[in-house]
């Protein structure tokens, strides 16, 4: 497989019409994430409330595949209880780093980066959203 064959029609028009959040004027958290591999970032804020996730919005300067997987990211996030996103975000490093399967329901596009499995240097930008979501929550409720 090419590099080239990670760029699918399908993720080249997730990431030219994904949803351009902005920002949150307040939000409960904000974090940043930067990859050193490609220099992708994206900075975030999300607001959450009764355990779920009720406002987010992002910055984001990434390749295609990290633009991907925000712009999934954003479409979905608003109403996703904590827990389940940090399920997605193990589900999703599951996917591309142990051969595990790829969300379903209405994170099923995350299907379309299972390619960038084969490619361990496209793994950092393809996650930096999750990443980046993780931080955020980790500063209102700590990691168990």
């Amino acid at each position: 497989m090419e590099l080239s064959d990670l760029y699918s029609q399908r993720i080249l028009e997730i990431a030219a019409n994904q949803p351009i959040p902005g920002r949150l004027a307040s939000p409960d958290a904000t974090a940043r994430k930067v990859s050193r591999v490609c220099g992708s970032s994206i900075e975030v804020d999300i607001a959450v409330s009764g355990g779920a996730i009720i406002g987010y919005g992002h910055k984001i300067s990434a390749c295609a595949l990290g633009q991907t997987s925000a712009a999934i990211v954003a479409t979905n996030i608003v109403g996703t209880p904590v827990a389940e996103f940090r399920a997605l975000r193990e589900a999703m490093t599951a996917m591309l780093k142990a051969n595990g399967a790829p969300p379903a329901g209405r994170w099923a596009d995350l299907a379309y980066l299972e390619p960038v499995r084969d490619y361990a240097p496209r793994h950092t930008s393809t996650l930096l959203v999750f990443d980046a979501v993780a931080d955020a929550l980790d500063k209102l409720e700590p990691a168990r």
